[in-house]
């Protein structure tokens, strides 16, 4: 690459010329902005930031200076009283560092930014998915729980704002917990199309807050007709020409080096001595050099960095940067305060290359060496875990990509990692700087990532931060399980609730108020209840006819999902674990679940003679389970024999919802198992048929007289259970009892059947196909609703938007028979239209009103007669 070419080509004339994607806008958006292309199925194209130093190197002077100019223009637009109360917040992993440089010219504000590493030991303070992915969620782990349950501004930074569905679903999620009055989005550009412009407008609206957004420029994306297809087809062109000719140059791919880089314990290491036989040429040192890091600085926003703690790394960056200096060759500068060393002591060209998350760190440190004149010349970027087209074109904006193995052991599982724009970039040193979790024998290894920067960069010198861990609090002591008959209608054998009881408090609200509060953001559906359903005469006879015809196929299910725990549960132990302690501890998602879980516990009892712990516990959507309830169960169980129970599954956020959550806590297995499996979102179930659990026509009436549960801050403290109420007052219509007996009563006759269905399960690929998650997107993008949340798959979650929310249309699969009898009937009753469609995986949809306020039946939000 020669930077005199850079000059005179935009970076992004390649893909142009040959997609026709245009970007149009404000004066110097192309000098912020050049194109690529990756591997998407939802967009080809990549808008690549010069100024980012994420996949361009680029002066750290340029980086911070970006970002702390935009925290600038938002503290003017504030004012000092209201800076004084904000909180800014930062996306991983792109805008950490932009974020932490926002907080420095905002000056007055604490800093938190996202994370997709979860941390033993710290609880989430929220969380969110990008809705076109199904990677790792968003976690937010600050120490202080109540960095963002202020009232003052949140300020949410991004590179870019596009479609702004990821900065919404964050203000969603963030508002039902703690609302607040004012946001403020910060991006470097802002690339809305005028719908989504409109979108924000009417969003403030719904919220009833003030939402301003602040960027260095502006413009659009124009996109010509068929661009995803075309760009696909020359991504898979560009790829084929690299595997048949995989030869450096055209493709942008950079070759590795051998291994043999210095090792986890700080000692150089070579890969063989220059001319001997059969060896390569001898490879550079890797230098390590100590940092001296202060033990009690962050090294990052991931559990939050304040105003006091960036004082006193300012004040420690001089003496870090001088020892980096030295490392890189030289005397490097003086001491801090002395004078600077001639130029000819100094590295020409030092690329510092932060990781991943890691990006404010190594840019304060590549920034202290601009300053100081410790090299000739600094560029910074990082490392990430976005895969992109290398291409080495003057006008294209990646032109060589290293590859390696990740080597901080991730959450999501190991894979390939890039850095890009880094081989051939003319660098005489390198300083990879990572965080201590990722200096692992991985980064070591002899394709790892400081052999690749070995073949390419004269002299590498690594940088280990420590990971900053939060001081675990000490855990007060939780109180036993609430049982019947003083808790729920249940037996006290059947079930242990890990809840709280809030039955002497008025939690229920209108549906349409729930409804109008939840979809502007102003509640949280877990920080109310429903009016109870009071099901017609016509409606219970259909319930009562609807268990009687699919009592035999439930029990069948009952029984095929809980020997395949048990025949799997072994799989969990250690070797030589003591038969008798294999015993799956049963604990039910309450209250879905509940059910489920006496039901297979009564047939565990009734066929092998095993009497089976079971709990209930609560899981919301969007906030996770409870987290003393797990303490509870890791205090007095082996997490290994945790087996997490639920009735069905729908799109799989609950499996998602648990899979995050878990991953804060040692021992458990973060999967489900459940009666029905239609979404494809688990890999332990009864059936993967969609068909009607009569449990689902009701509500607390057949699950034991217990409530949804409920968490909010007034009533569940941080060292208490999640709360529910016990519906004594419906004990004359209570069929909990009476759905189990008959249930169980089919047991004996389905047990050959189960037996053959356990063994073809056990021999199958029961691996998750999220088909359920691909047909919601589907749907939610269809029909305009924009919110997978607002699309409820399957039988069961269809009656729930029937029994408990808004709903606005409900679809059929053309041809279901008579497990959708309840559903015409509630819909009917609700005056809700139910549409037969052909090619649906499900047999029923229900869609939640996507823009509800009352009065409201139109998608638009606007009053209108149903057609």
């Amino acid at each position: 690459m020669k930077e005199e070419d850079e000059a005179v080509e935009w970076s992004g004339s390649w893909v142009s010329q040959r997609l026709g994607v245009e970007l149009v806008g404000d004066d110097g958006l192309k000098e912020l902005l050049g194109l690529a292309l990756r591997r998407n199925p939802k967009r080809a194209h990549l808008l690549v930031s010069h100024v980012l130093g994420k996949h361009v190197p680029q002066k750290p002077s340029v980086v911070y200076g970006h970002g702390y100019e935009l925290g600038l223009r938002v503290r003017e637009l504030l004012g000092h009283e209201e800076a004084g109360r904000a909180v800014v917040l930062g996306y991983a992993e792109t805008a950490t560092g932009l974020g932490h440089s926002v907080a420095d010219g905002l000056a007055l504000a604490p800093y938190l930014h996202s994370t997709r590493r979860p941390v033993d030991g710290v609880g989430r303070a929220g969380g969110f998915e990008e809705s076109h992915s199904h990677a790792t969620s968003h976690l937010l782990l600050p120490e202080d729980p109540k960095l963002l349950a202020g009232e003052g501004p949140l300020v949410l930074v991004d590179d870019e704002f596009s479609t702004g569905n990821t900065v919404l679903n964050t203000i969603r999620d963030l508002h039902a917990r703690h609302p607040r009055g004012r946001y403020v989005i910060v991006a470097l550009v802002d690339m809305r199309s005028a719908e989504d412009v409109g979108r924000l407008d009417g969003f403030a609206r719904e919220m009833g807050a003030r939402i301003d957004l602040v960027a260095h420029t502006g413009g659009t994306v124009r996109l010509p007709e068929g661009v995803l297809e075309k760009g696909q087809a020359l991504v898979a062109a560009q790829e084929a020409a690299r595997a048949a000719d995989p030869a450096p140059g055209a493709s942008g791919e950079a070759p590795g080096g051998p291994g043999g880089v210095g090792g986890p314990d700080g000692t150089d290491a070579t890969s063989g001595t220059e001319g001997r036989a059969g060896h390569g040429p001898r490879l550079p040192h890797v230098v390590r050099v100590d940092l001296d890091w202060p033990a009690h600085i962050p090294d990052g926003g991931r559990h939050g960095f304040t105003p006091a703690h960036r004082a006193e790394l300012e004040a420690a960056l001089p003496a870090m940067a001088h020892r980096v200096a030295e490392a890189l060759g030289g005397d490097g500068p003086a001491e801090p305060g002395a004078a600077g060393t001639p130029e000819t002591d100094r590295s020409p060209r030092v690329l510092v290359l932060g990781f991943e998350e890691l990006m404010y760190a190594p840019l304060r440190l590549a920034l202290e060496l601009e300053r100081s004149g410790a090299a000739f010349e600094v560029r910074y970027s990082t490392t990430t875990r976005s895969p992109v087209l290398a291409v080495d074109d003057p006008g294209y904006a990646i032109r060589t990509r290293l590859v390696f193995p990740a080597h901080d052991e991730p959450a999501d599982g190991p894979g390939e990692r890039y850095a890009y724009n880094v081989a051939d970039g003319g660098f005489d040193a390198v300083v990879a700087v990572v965080d201590s979790a990722a200096d692992t024998a991985a980064l070591h290894a002899p394709d790892g990532l400081l052999a690749q920067l070995a073949a390419h960069i004269p002299r590498v010198v690594l940088a280990v931060v420590p990971s900053y861990l939060p001081a675990p609090e000490r855990e007060p002591m939780l109180p036993e399980p609430l049982r019947g008959p003083e808790f729920s209608s249940y037996a006290p054998d059947e079930v242990g609730w890990l809840l709280q009881d809030l039955s002497d408090v008025e939690l229920e609200a209108p549906t349409e108020e729930r409804e109008e509060a939840i979809q502007s953001g102003g509640a949280h559906y877990a920080e109310s209840l429903p009016v109870e359903y009071q099901p017609s005469d016509a409606y219970q006879e259909l319930f009562h006819a609807a268990l009687e015809t699919s009592a035999a196929r439930i029990a069948r299910a009952v029984g095929a999902v809980t020997d395949t725990v048990l025949a799997e549960l072994p799989q969990r132990h250690r070797p030589g674990t003591p038969p008798h302690e294999r015993r799956p501890v049963l604990v039910s998602l309450a209250r879905a679940g509940t059910p489920v879980g006496v039901l297979m516990r009564r047939w565990a009892r009734h066929r092998h003679g095993l009497d089976l712990p079971h709990y209930a516990v609560s899981i919301v959507r969007g906030r996770g389970i409870d987290a003393n309830a797990l303490r509870w169960l890791a205090a007095h169980h082996d997490p290994a024999d945790v087996v997490f129970v639920d009735g069905w599954t729908g799109k799989g956020a609950i499996t998602r919802e648990l899979a995050a959550a878990l991953s804060e806590f040692d021992g458990f297995v973060p999967e489900i198992a459940v009666l029905a499996d239609p979404g494809g979102c688990v890999r332990t179930y009864g059936t993967r048929e969609d068909f009607l659990i009569p449990s689902a026509c009701l509500n607390s009436t057949v699950s034991g007289l217990i409530s949804r549960t409920v968490l909010r801050t007034d009533l569940v403290g941080p060292h208490d259970f999640h709360g529910a109420k016990y519906y004594r007052e419906l004990a004359a219509a209570d069929v909990s009892g009476h759905f189990l007996d008959t249930v169980e009563a089919r047991f004996d006759e389905v047990t050959d059947a189960v037996d053959a269905d356990v063994k073809e399960l056990l021999s199958a690929d029961r691996a998750p196909t999220w088909a359920g998650w691909a047909a919601v997107e589907r749907i939610s993008e269809e029909y305009e609703i924009h919110d997978v949340n607002l699309v409820k798959p399957g039988v069961g979650e269809t009656t729930r938007v029937l029994l408990r929310r808004v709903p606005w249309k409900i679809l059929a699969k053309r041809g279901a028979g008579a497990d959708l009898d309840h559903v015409r009937m509630l819909a009917e009753q609700r005056g809700v239209p139910v549409e037969e469609i052909d090619d649906l995986p499900y047999s029923c949809v229900g869609l939640i009103h996507p823009r509800f306020t009352r009065g409201a039946t139109g998608a638009d939000g606007k009053a209108v007669a149903a057609q």
